[in-house]
């Protein structure tokens, strides 16, 4: 949001109020609290008729330290509020000297100096600034119809560009962009976005969180070029900076704040199937689609069952059609002895001619408008209401309704929608209204999810999420929701998912092909090959079925190719996931992530990182035609072998089954045998393609999980001069070596390769 008319003037009805002096400081061994008068007091009589400023500076973890600013601390505070995990005890220093006062947490200080003016400055490890909070960076508004707004404002540096904000569809590189914290059911075509994270990382090697739920408005070098503002209606605004040094190490704080991303299980990393949305289907249908991917020699991992498996209108009763479906425990026994798992469609809404609506409404389940009523509109479904998931007993309703689908064999369920959620309604547990409507879709996929844990156990839970905001991230997957079936839709997929990445998501997907109309069949299979190189793969549409042979025999070729492709690269995908679990950096990484000192890097959004060593630009031509940018050092395409070295761009020209899928030098990665399930036993005939650099030193390490992402063997690589000596732990059983473009040997705890 606006504020100031230019450099000199505030908007139409608006008056602003700075933090200008700083009146005193008072601190603790771990924390401080400055109080800022709104102008420069000059004797006592300045001390009256004027707001003062409280700004509390606290660590609520290492690395990271917090800013709280309050006009009027005697608000209500209803909630809700993201649940963040503090560690306890200190992790700050307070030091004085003199006027200055700091505020130190791991590499990362705060500094105040009361005899100057205004001004909060992080610094780094090295005393380098980062960021500061200066002469305009600190205040309160109150517009014209009386809103009072907190805002703040970090100063940006020359060149410095800021990623994230959840999963947006706008330029990757938010600077100059309006960035409102508001979810939406918009599509991926416009600013909206169904993921609003009040998150962002710099290239300066820090990160920004805005501790608030509800919306906030986003200045990212659009009001003032030089800032990034930031603003709540609200009487307290709080934010949090967190330190790197790379942005691998902000992700790594960030997430250990909001939440590490559960690890999905391994059958989850297959290709999944969808009926589509409005097409016609049963299960003489689903079983011609099952059948005709075996048929054609495609691996299929789960069979999703989109929104009619209910009855129309009645969205959701969690009951299947029984004309359409009258034997669904037998169907989804008869999936299962085809080795599928089975995902099934559900919302937090309950259409009023659902059975569920009356029953919902009787218990108090249903959210309500002010003056008792239950609130209801006819979009989406007619008469629907929104389950209360505030309450205690709504979410365990809930739960109940869902887990006789569990019994009769469902695996996982997508949880769609989540994001038009209203504001003019009570909350069972008093929440803000403000506040909730991003904040619903958070327990409304922890509600499912903790369901699946309960019921499969853990490390089984996997959800296919639309919404989210931060924190979200613990309840994987979430995939991009409604684009269009175009290249541009392609592309701005991946900008989204990108995007998402560095706000704390380690899992991403979407619709192969695009969801609405029908792709041409270059768009289908150049699709294709990008959607089976991101962490999830799934083909799903609105009005047209996306099976493979729907658009030429070629595009069955190109499935079955990268869908082997991937289940090989599992024990490689899966130790990048349980990464992703471990630490909150992401299986899809944008280049700056991996290469943030190499400037080029910085705007690459047409290409990413897969894991540490796989680089992957699709192609988004139907001649096959794409640019890519190698980073320093020599990079080996997997699949045609063709060595070249960087840092270089290069035009490439690629046929349907074929893309830029580039192995880094030095990279070690271990190959599942042809064939092999994505859940399969990874160590039966293993194979570890290894990427030697040129020069005489040589070492790596590499790990090869198990499916609970614990480490099921370790190997050694190193070499000795023309020679390439592999050692492992795998238990005795054999693996085999390969060198990219050269020899091979098998052997079982130790394995000499020539180089040559």
């Amino acid at each position: 949001m606006k504020f100031t008319d230019g450099f000199w003037l505030v908007r139409d009805g608006v008056r602003i109020s700075y933090a200008t002096d700083v009146r005193d400081v008072r601190s603790g061994a771990d924390r401080f609290t400055a109080h800022a008068a709104v102008r420069n007091v000059t004797g006592r009589g300045g001390t009256l008729n004027a707001p003062l400023l409280t700004v509390d500076c606290f660590s609520p973890a290492e690395g990271v330290i917090g800013v709280r600013v309050t006009h009027h601390a005697g608000k209500r505070r209803p909630g809700p509020d993201f649940a963040l995990t503090t560690p306890g005890g200190e992790t700050a220093r307070v030091r004085r000297d003199g006027t200055v006062t700091e505020l130190t947490s791991g590499p990362l200080t705060l500094r105040l100096d009361e005899s100057a003016p205004w001004a909060l400055t992080f610094h780094d490890a090295d005393g380098r600034e980062l960021t500061r909070s200066g002469r305009k960076g600190t205040a309160f508004a109150v517009t014209g119809d009386g809103a009072h707004h907190m805002l703040a404002q970090l100063a940006l540096g020359v060149g410095e560009q800021i990623y994230g904000l959840g999963e947006r569809f706008t330029p990757f590189v938010k600077n100059g962009q309006v960035v409102d914290i508001w979810q939406a059911d918009g599509g991926t075509s416009s600013e909206q976005a169904y993921k609003n994270v009040p998150f962002y990382l710099s290239s300066r090697g820090y990160g920004v969180f805005v501790n608030h739920p509800g919306a906030v408005s986003f200045e990212v070098g659009s009001e003032s070029v030089g800032q990034v503002q930031f603003s709540v209606e609200d009487q307290t605004l709080e934010y949090y900076v967190v330190a790197g040094p790379t942005p691998k190490d902000v992700l790594t704080r960030y997430t250990a704040l909001t939440g590490r991303p559960a690890l999905p299980p391994a059958w989850s990393f297959g290709l999944w199937l969808s009926t589509s949305f409005t097409t016609s289907y049963d299960e003489r249908t689903v079983m011609s689609f099952v059948d005709g991917m075996a048929e054609r020699g495609i691996p299929l991992s789960v069979f999703h069952f989109d929104c009619f498996w209910m009855r129309e209108y009645q969205w959701c009763d969690f009951q299947w059609d029984p004309d359409v479906f009258p034997d669904p425990e037998g169907m989804l026994a008869r999936l299962k002895e085809k080795g599928l798992r089975v995902s099934a469609w559900i919302n937090p809404y309950i259409a009023q001619k659902s059975p569920l609506f009356d029953e919902a409404a009787a218990l108090g389940h249903l959210v309500r408008r002010p003056n008792g009523d239950i609130w209801q509109w006819d979009l989406w479904q007619a008469g629907m209401g929104l389950v209360d998931f505030t309450s205690p007993e709504a979410r365990a309703w809930f739960q109940s309704k869902l887990k006789p689908l569990l019994d009769q064999g469902v695996d996982c369920f997508k949880t769609d929608f989540g994001e038009r959620v209203p504001t003019d309604v009570v909350w069972h547990d008093g929440s803000d209204p403000e506040r909730m409507h991003n904040y619903y879709t958070h327990l409304y996929n922890r509600t499912v999810f903790e369901l699946l844990e309960k019921e499969r156990g853990h490390g089984e839970a996997v959800l296919f999420a639309r919404s989210a905001t931060a924190g979200g991230q613990q309840y994987p997957v979430h995939w991009g929701g409604d684009c269009w079936s175009s290249f541009e839709a392609m592309a701005e997929s991946l900008r989204g998912g990108l995007s998402l990445s560095l706000s704390g998501f380690g899992f991403w997907s979407h619709d192969i092909g695009g969801f609405e109309g029908t792709p041409e069949p270059s768009v289908f299979k150049r699709w294709l090959a990008f959607g089976l190189l991101s962490s999830h793969s799934r083909l799903h549409g609105s009005s047209s079925y996306r099976v493979p042979w729907e658009f030429g025999d070629e595009a069955v070729d190109v499935a079955r190719r990268f869908t082997l492709l991937k289940q090989r690269l599992m024990p490689y995908l899966y130790g990048a996931a349980a990464e992703a679990h471990r630490t909150g950096v992401p299986v899809m990484r944008p280049m700056v992530l991996e290469f943030p000192h190499d400037p080029a890097c910085r705007p690459l959004d047409r290409q990413y990182m897969l894991g540490p060593d796989l680089l992957v630009a699709p192609v988004f031509t139907e001649d096959g035609e794409v640019e890519v940018y190698l980073p320093e050092g020599t990079w080996t395409h997997l699949l045609s072998g063709e060595k070249v070295t960087g840092p270089a761009w290069r035009t490439e020209r690629h046929g349907y089954d074929s893309l830029p899928l580039y192995v880094r030098e030095g990279a070690v990665l271990p190959l599942a045998a042809e064939g092999t399930r994505p859940d399969g036993d990874w160590l039966d005939a293993l194979t570890l393609l290894v990427h030697p650099p040129t020069g005489p030193e040589y070492a790596a390490e590499v790990t090869v999980p198990d499916a609970t992402g614990a480490p099921a063997a370790g190997f050694r690589v190193r070499r000795e001069g023309d020679l390439l000596r592999v050692t492992g732990s795998g238990g005795g059983r054999p693996f085999t070596v390969r060198v990219a473009g050269g020899p091979s040997a098998e052997g079982t705890g130790e394995v000499t390769v020539p180089l040559a």
